[in-house]
């Protein structure tokens, strides 16, 4: 599988702006849980606004191709970046559990023995 089958080559760029967006919208008072919709609809202009001044579309069949171009390719940068950081999370991460959530972790050590009282 080749990402660039699915991110136009040209608008790789789209992808670190939208992290370093995503940064910058974690260190403020938003929560988290909007960040991923927040990049989606950024990517989506940001793509659009490219689209609009590289192809500059005279009918309606180009100003829907532009829309269209503009939404798949703006989730798909969005989705992008945030893979990216999760990636980065992940690498991040010093945690032994080996993917692990931390209740089957606790589990495991419970059914171990590790926490009974003798």
């Amino acid at each position: 599988m080749d990402i660039n089958n699915y991110i136009e080559p040209e608008l790789f760029i789209i992808v670190p702006v939208l992290y370093v967006l995503g940064i910058m919208i974690k260190k403020s008072n938003i929560q988290d849980r909007f960040i991923p919709l927040i990049l989606g609809i950024m990517g989506i202009l940001l793509v659009t606004a490219y689209k609009l001044t590289a192809y500059l579309p005279t009918d309606i069949s180009g100003i829907i191709g532009v829309i269209y171009s503009g939404i798949t390719q703006g989730l798909l940068c969005a989705a992008a970046s945030v893979y990216t950081n999760n990636i980065i999370k992940q690498l991040k991460k010093k945690d032994d559990t080996k993917g692990k959530s931390e209740d089957e972790s606790l589990a495991q050590n419970d059914d171990e023995g590790h926490n009974d009282i003798r």
